[in-house]
């Protein structure tokens, strides 16, 4: 038996019984709760990833609904818990839902929400940063300052890559994948190769006026092209990101052969989901390619590194913070607590959800509706005409 878990409470006489697995940005999601006649409770264990336990302890005998994070594992045994408790409503506070078992949801009757819209320019932009920490050997060169190592100017010293005029590769190009490749053209004038089973139409279109502003303007224009096949984008682009879903089909999309075809010197950056990438291969890679590089985000077996992988100069590495900039971070907690409260109040399910700007404006009442609830077809809930 889990012992008892500490939490912080809001508003303890409220109808509602509304649960948070973690303190999450800014107070505008526990405020819309409130108001809402809603009691929050939030843990606060020092704990950064709870078990099953200690989240069937927080659900406890009543709860309406909670709001959880990828780092847990929701399944079965929480669904059910959940639903013995009179709880018909869950949202994951991301984007992504990897760690919910949907099919349990929905067979216990609860609606799984998720965070879409709000992380497209914040992750471009991370995976923009890593791809010159990478290129310019930032990371490498900041360690070496504060060793105190440097003494002097050196013709050969930390010598990088120039990103102006060289390919970038972008497998996978969505909202996040299409974002990052216009950052990457428009910021460094670089030229785009990209591999995506639909043509991202709106993505070529920008790119082509973004080449006659600078053919008008005496500079050389940039170019992009479709690849037929993600191996087409692996042998020619200089700067390569990934932003796949994850599937059985990308499951290990970067393997050992995979690698074997990408130029010596190339720069690879994963912002996505961990398992794209075969880890134990890409460290075996790096150990004998000194001169590639990665910068990576997100990990195959989070939080944990491969072996090998720390010790690599030519990675760098971050704890999972795509999404970390408070505009996104508070954006995606208000999202979870709208979804959780629109189904406890039985709103409709918003008819868009990558258009989720009216519920985040500050200065005015969210639609009455659901922002992204992903079973909502198999649960048979209405959708918004808002």
């Amino acid at each position: 038996m889990a012992k008892p878990v500490s939490i912080e409470v809001w508003n303890p006489n409220g109808k509602y019984r509304v649960v948070s697995t973690k303190p999450m940005p800014g107070t505008r999601w526990i405020n819309l709760l409130v108001e809402q006649d809603c009691r929050v409770e939030i843990c606060t264990q020092k704990k950064t990833i709870l078990s099953i336990e200690d989240i069937i302890a927080l659900i406890g005998d009543k709860c309406d609904g909670v709001i959880g994070q990828l780092t847990e594992e929701w399944g079965d045994a929480l669904f059910s818990a959940l639903s013995r408790a009179g709880g018909k409503a869950f949202s994951n506070m991301a984007v992504g839902y990897n760690n919910v078992n949907v099919d349990a949801a929905t067979k216990h009757g609860v609606a799984v929400g998720n965070t879409p819209g709000v992380l497209t320019e914040t992750t471009a932009e991370l995976a923009a940063s890593l791809s010159l920490a990478a290129a310019r050997r930032i990371v490498e060169a900041d360690e070496f300052m504060r060793a105190g190592l440097y003494d002097g100017w050196l013709p050969n010293l930390f010598v990088g890559n120039l990103l102006k005029g060289q390919t970038v590769g972008v497998i996978g190009a969505g909202r996040i994948g299409s974002a990052y490749a216009r950052m990457m053209v428009e910021g460094f004038k670089m030229n785009l190769i990209y591999y995506d089973l639909y043509q991202a139409t709106r993505l070529e279109k920008f790119i082509t006026g973004y080449a006659e502003f600078l053919r008008a303007n005496g500079e050389q224009p940039v170019t992009w092209k479709r690849a037929a096949s993600m191996e087409e984008v692996l042998r020619e682009a200089d700067v390569i990101s990934l932003h796949p879903i994850l599937d059985k089909t990308t499951f290990h999309l970067i393997n050992k052969e995979s690698l074997a075809t990408m130029k010596k010197e190339a720069i690879l950056v994963n912002c996505s989901r961990g398992p794209v990438i075969d880890e134990v291969a890409l460290v075996e890679h790096l150990k004998h390619n000194p001169m590639f590089r990665v910068g990576l985000d997100v990990f195959e077996d989070e939080p944990y590194m491969k072996p090998g992988l720390a010790d690599q100069k030519n990675a760098i590495v971050v704890p999972h913070i795509a999404s970390a900039s408070k505009w996104t971070r508070e954006g995606m907690a208000t999202l979870a607590a709208l979804n959780v409260l629109g189904k406890i109040k039985g709103y409709p399910i918003w008819s868009d959800p990558n258009r989720v700007e009216p519920f985040l404006k500050e200065d005015a009442s969210p639609p009455a509706a659901c922002p992204s609830i992903v079973n909502a077809k198999a649960l048979g809930l209405p959708v918004s005409k808002l």
